[in-house]
């Protein structure tokens, strides 16, 4: 298209029309042309960063997974020894058995917890915006210092009330005890993560159309029937998600339990992420690398399956 200005055309001035000019001074280019080189420029630095921060540390790793490189000095290639080394040893095996369980309960626990919230935040009750705050509080707060806290509730608070009270089976540490440590991990993280979900879960509730429950009310269901024939149902979608996002999530707990225990007691509380870091610090690091590609085979895994259900669930996020 060619604009006049003064009488004169782009076009009888010598003017290609790509090059047109309007009226206001703009060019004339077709704006997905221009539009996309800027995207690209956009995107670059991102690419660049990604790239060396992200992707060839990663090649690397993988790299090094196949040598005996200890983090510094010399190395060589050793092919898959330290690949098929830690499917005999006890303490990578042990840190996976640990990872999904802990990975597992706490994902039930967390939505369950968060869904019951979100249920009562979202019902006409008293006092229900500085509820909402105060719930959503853990959400803000660094994972050590509130592993920290925790820390010295398990190990100095609570077993001194347990003295005074005369309660004997609290009055020893249970982050001491290799059965129950594991159980306070659990607690901890569940309080941390259950406001993200919480959000979610309350999204849920909001999208849902009053004029439902009002059918439900007029046909005579009762509050446990609106709830497993109405709001379950609306919702499914929202539990798939908090799901998928809370199971990657605590595969990868790391500081909740550097703070709590540290790994003990013993290395009843290592987890995968913290066998990886330790590893790299103590000599181990192509053994711990072939550890961290393994782990992330492991999360691909799991991570696919999850967005396998929620394709078959038709849930988008």
């Amino acid at each position: 298209m060619t604009v006049q200005t003064s009488g004169v055309t782009a076009t009888e001035a010598g003017l290609p029309k790509e090059r047109a000019v309007t009226a206001t001074g703009h060019s004339a280019l077709p704006k997905g042309q221009r539009l996309d080189r800027v995207y690209l420029w956009m995107l670059l630095p991102g690419v660049v960063l990604f790239t060396l921060f992200i992707t060839l540390p990663a090649l690397m790793g993988i790299f090094f997974s196949f040598t005996n490189y200890a983090g510094f000095g010399s190395w060589k290639f050793v092919g898959l020894t330290n690949y098929t080394a830690m499917f005999d040893d006890p303490r990578i095996l042990d840190s996976y058995g640990f990872t999904l369980q802990f990975a597992f309960v706490t994902t039930i626990l967390a939505n369950a917890v968060a869904f019951a919230l979100a249920l009562g935040l979202h019902n006409k009750i008293k006092f229900k915006a500085p509820l909402r705050t105060v719930f959503f509080i853990p959400m803000v707060i660094s994972g050590i210092v509130i592993a920290y806290v925790f820390n010295f509730l398990f190990s100095t608070s609570i077993p001194a009330i347990a003295t005074s009270l005369g309660i004997t089976s609290l009055q020893e540490s249970i982050l001491a005890n290799p059965s129950w440590a594991w159980v306070a991990i659990v607690l901890v993280s569940t309080w941390q993560s259950v406001p993200g979900a919480m959000i979610i879960y309350l999204a849920g509730l909001l999208a849902i159309s009053p004029e439902v429950y009002e059918a439900a009310s007029i046909d005579g269901a009762s509050a446990w029937r609106k709830f497993t024939k109405v709001t379950f149902p609306l919702m499914i979608g929202y539990v798939i998600i908090n799901t998928i996002l809370s199971f990657k999530n605590y595969l990868n707990v790391y500081d909740i339990i550097v703070g709590l225990t540290n790994g003990g007691p013993g290395t009843e509380t290592f987890s995968v992420a913290m066998t990886i870091f330790t590893g790299f610090t103590s000599g181990d690091y192509a053994y711990q690398m072939a550890n961290a590609v393994v782990f992330f085979i492991v999360t691909v895994v799991f991570s696919l399956a999850q967005l396998r259900l929620l394709s078959g669930r038709q849930v988008s996020l």
